[in-house]
């Protein structure tokens, strides 16, 4: 067996592993990332940009088909829709994006290992390639071996029965879908399936769509499941496959057992932390249930071992892991620092989107906080007017004492864009008065953010 040494040992290139590999390559650390499949993990892969490609060949599909004559005179004869090519132009955008984070961590000084990584302890790791295997020694081991789809003891995996990885690899359209979950993968997913003509079910267990996000968010997206044909039937168990494996059994509260018949079974429950496969159990790490428990410097119980991403727990987002990636990697070269987000982004990218930044009205009161909430519509916004698409709001949080914006909420077209600037103005401790002053462009969705400003400083001008 070979043997080499490195200052920093990384299991994993997703989007936390290969960001803290590129950040400490960039500060001179010998740097090795060992990654078993593609760079980009899930997020790049089989996640959030293949998924968001679909999204936008779905609508961009839907909304050519069902315009037979606009209000503004457009009118479309006949539509076609080549499923083949989009998943081709979907994989082409995947190639593009995970080669330029190859040319990156090259860039970096990174050693890249394609292989298979065990953990020997805490500064020992082995990896097995094509070529044989490699003990690796070093005074830094980076844990950030990501997520994977959650199962269904009821449900596993096989057969017809997929995770959201599989169904974005399809190469034809599923007539009917069946998607057990409605949180934002299973609708995000659901939603593109129905523009594309798939008959879709959505069986939630919760009362209602998206539990993590309250209900005046998501009656919009309820509005528009309605107008997609979707069927949703919530306070449903899925009970497993019938004998012949063409229909879900699920329970519903109220009604009992019921069929769902359909050619693909989408199980989107959520994600649970990588943990078996390379040998973690062999370091004696706390845990906090599923997830390794880390400090604010996303350090370990064991002395410089790191964890970072979807291992160490909620929010599992790819953006979090990134800045936990690039934080890790400046502390193990010596700087100052700590992990300390007032305020992270969560999206659900349906139709509409759903965008949530720091404290919602009812997480600021449970917090001992007194607080202000405003609402602007986009039906009194000039630029969703002129786009045709008015659903939704933004909606602003402040503490009533001084007017510290505690967060903000919107439901609408693109206001995942907004995100940025909301996200900005909480960890910048801005107060109301601080957006209802900034000048912003005219006419654009954002000016919903000052107008709600104004809006709970009692001065609304447009609603």
């Amino acid at each position: 067996m070979q043997e080499s040494a490195a200052e920093v040992v990384i299991i994993g290139g997703g989007p936390s592993g290969y960001v803290a590999a590129i950040r400490a390559g960039q500060l001179g650390l010998r740097t090795v990332l060992i990654e078993g499949g593609a760079l980009g993990g899930t997020c790049l892969n089989v996640g959030c940009i293949p998924s968001k490609a679909l999204i936008y060949a779905a609508d961009a599909f839907h909304s050519a088909s069902h315009s037979e004559m606009t209000p503004f005179g457009l009118s479309v004869k006949q539509v076609g829709f080549d499923f083949a090519r989009t998943v081709a132009w979907k994989d082409s955008i995947v190639d593009r994006l995970t080669g330029g984070v190859a040319s990156l961590l090259k860039k970096s000084g990174v050693s890249v290992i394609s292989g298979t990584a065990e953990i020997l302890d805490g500064k020992t790791v082995t990896v097995t390639t094509a070529g044989g295997t490699t003990c690796y020694r070093a005074k830094h081991l980076v844990l950030a071996t990501g997520s994977v789809p959650q199962a269904i003891k009821t449900l596993p995996f096989g057969g017809n029965v997929i995770s959201s990885a599989e169904l974005l690899s399809l190469r034809e359209i599923p007539a009917r879908l069946v998607v057990v979950g409605a949180g934002y993968i299973g609708l995000e997913l659901g939603i593109a399936f129905a523009k594309l003509g798939s008959d879709v079910t959505v069986v939630e267990a919760d009362e209602q769509i998206l539990p993590r996000w309250d209900a005046a968010l998501t009656r919009p997206v309820v509005r528009r499941l309605e107008e997609l044909k979707v069927s949703v039937i919530t306070s449903a168990q899925a009970q497993g496959l019938t004998a012949g494996a063409e229909s879900l059994l699920i329970e519903q509260r109220g009604y009992g057992l019921r069929e769902l018949p359909a050619d693909k079974f989408l199980v989107a429950v959520g994600r649970e932390p990588r943990t078996k496969g390379f040998g973690l159990e062999r370091l004696d790490l706390a845990m906090d249930g599923k997830f390794v428990k880390i400090d604010d410097r996303c350090e370990t119980s064991m002395s410089n071992v790191w964890a970072i991403g979807d291992l160490t727990g909620e929010p599992m987002l790819a953006h979090r892991a990134m800045a936990q990636g690039a934080m890790v990697a400046e502390i193990m070269a010596g700087k100052r620092r700590s992990f300390d987000a007032v305020a992270i982004p969560a999206v659900c990218f349906t139709d509409p989107e759903v965008a949530s930044v720091g404290y919602t009205p009812e997480q600021a009161e449970m917090d001992g906080h007194d607080v202000k909430v405003a609402t602007f519509p986009f039906a009194a916004n000039g630029r969703a007017l002129t786009q045709m698409d008015d659903a939704g709001f933004v909606r602003i949080v402040a503490r009533a004492s001084d007017h510290l914006v505690l967060g903000a909420q919107a439901v609408g077209a693109g206001v995942s864009e907004l995100t940025s600037s909301l996200a900005l103005a909480i960890e910048m401790g801005a107060v109301l008065e601080d957006i209802a002053a900034t000048i912003g462009a005219h006419p654009t969705r954002s000016e919903a953010i000052h107008e709600a400003a104004f809006g709970a400083l009692g001065r609304g001008l447009h609603a």
